[in-house]
């Protein structure tokens, strides 16, 4: 099955900035062709001992080898041990400023978080680094994305990512520099990208936007505009209630 992503079913997304075969974030389907404090004084804020600043952005190449170093399986599992198990991998394409287990290390806690997907009481995810797996996050350079997603008939166009199968494939661009419609730290707009896809894969649709003023659902393809919501990286709510709005295509 097919879905396209951005950010954001055996499904295939496109997003740069899911369904059997999905669309781009930007609305186009690869058939059609078409488819964010400072101080109260004004000043800027020294850093002190608890403060970190944000590493600057890593190189963005154009493409890569195509070749991927997987990251080493060193994390326990997160979410319900009776419920049900993906097992999932992370892949970083050789050749660009990204380490494999860094990447991991932020995805496991994605997909641990209290308000990700384990909220609905029966996922649970585990890292692994073999080939047995249900879930794959590929992270790779613009044309490298074109590649892995046109093989499945999807135009990603170097700017969005998507998902076919079992693979996740995030557009490196779109890890490094985000979606103007997410006015949110870089770190909330991946957990985007990531929850929106894997809530493809664990049978979830698209959502609408349920009011004005309201978070938008991760379900909602939030890179194509956000309806008067407000930008959200996750399904559920500081309550635990699932974030949901009206069914889209």
């Amino acid at each position: 099955m097919v879905c396209l992503l951005v950010g954001g079913s055996v499904t295939l997304i496109a997003t740069r900035g899911s369904d059997d075969v999905e669309v781009a974030d930007d609305g186009r389907s690869a058939a059609a062709g078409t488819d964010p404090d400072g101080g109260g004084d004004g000043e800027e804020p020294l850093a002190s001992a608890t403060q970190r600043p944000s590493p600057p952005p890593i190189p963005v190449p154009e493409s890569g080898p195509g070749t991927f170093t997987t990251a080493a399986a060193d994390a326990a599992p997160v979410g319900n041990p009776d419920g049900t198990l993906y097992r999932y991998r992370v892949q970083v394409e050789d050749g660009i400023e990204l380490d494999a287990e860094t990447a991991a290390a932020e995805v496991h806690a994605i997909l641990g978080h209290e308000r990700g997907w384990t909220n609905d009481g029966d996922s649970a995810f585990e890292l692994v680094a073999g080939d047995d797996t249900d879930l794959n996050v590929i992270i790779a350079t613009p044309g490298t994305v074109d590649e892995l997603c046109g093989r499945w008939g999807l135009d990603t166009r170097g700017e969005v990512n998507c998902r076919v199968d079992d693979d996740v494939v995030v557009n490196l661009l779109r890890w490094v520099e985000g979606s103007p419609q997410f006015d949110g730290p870089i770190q909330e707009y991946r957990a985007l990208v990531v929850n929106h896809e894997v809530g493809h894969r664990i049978g979830h649709g698209h959502s609408g936007c349920p009011g004005e003023g309201m978070p938008a659902p991760a379900m909602m393809q939030q890179i194509k505009g956000l309806d008067g919501c407000v930008a959200n990286a996750w399904p559920y709510d500081e309550d635990g209630e699932y974030i949901d709005g009206p069914w889209v295509p």
